[in-house]
């Protein structure tokens, strides 16, 4: 069995700590505890490992945010990867600071990374893991506080919410989505 999990995020280090990378973070995470490397593929970096007989394929799309759907398309293509294989780990303003949903299906809910996605893969029938990355800015303000760092204290709690991500992503390429959900999103 084959997965592909999309980090999402903004290559360039301007970008590289910034809440709309989470994506990308947690997915840094994962490579180096898998203890694999990243390598600058078609229109993105990418990594794999084995993990309880499933082969997982990582990626974090070199298109920016808003293009996401665009290396996502190309590499469930290239890899011969179904959508309901396909786990997309993705910033959720809408969810407090740390906390983590993961869903079958959704809407974009105004996320342009995700707006993409559906445009180029036909619908928003795909799993997606959202990180709550909070939404305390005012209004009219949330381009910059997505595109902003983390707070000194978020930033300190930023390393066990993504361990909690990876054993979400680590149970969905090995148990399915639906235990993962009932065991993970309380």
């Amino acid at each position: 069995m084959k997965y592909l999990i999309v980090g999402l995020g903004n290559i360039g280090p301007e970008y590289e700590l910034t809440r709309h990378n989470i994506g990308f973070l947690t997915l840094d995470r994962l490579a180096d505890a898998q203890q694999c490397t990243w390598e600058s593929s078609r229109l993105a970096f990418k990594s794999e490992f084995k993990y309880k007989g499933r082969h997982v394929h990582l990626i974090k799309p070199t298109t920016y945010m808003n293009l996401s759907g665009k290396s996502m398309n190309y590499w469930m293509k290239e890899l011969k990867i179904p959508k309901e294989n396909t786990l997309v780990v993705v910033d959720e303003v809408a969810l407090p600071f740390g906390t983590l949903r993961m869903r079958a299906k959704g809407s974009a809910a105004g996320h342009n990374g995700l707006k993409n996605i559906e445009m180029l893969t036909g619908g928003s029938n795909y799993p997606r893991l959202r990180m709550g990355i909070g939404d305390d800015f005012p209004k009219g303000k949330q381009v910059d506080y997505v595109l902003g760092r983390f707070t000194d204290g978020e930033f300190a709690e930023l390393p066990l919410i993504m361990d909690r991500a990876i054993e979400m992503i680590l149970s969905f390429a090995s148990v399915g989505i639906e235990r993962t959900m009932n065991n993970f999103n309380k």
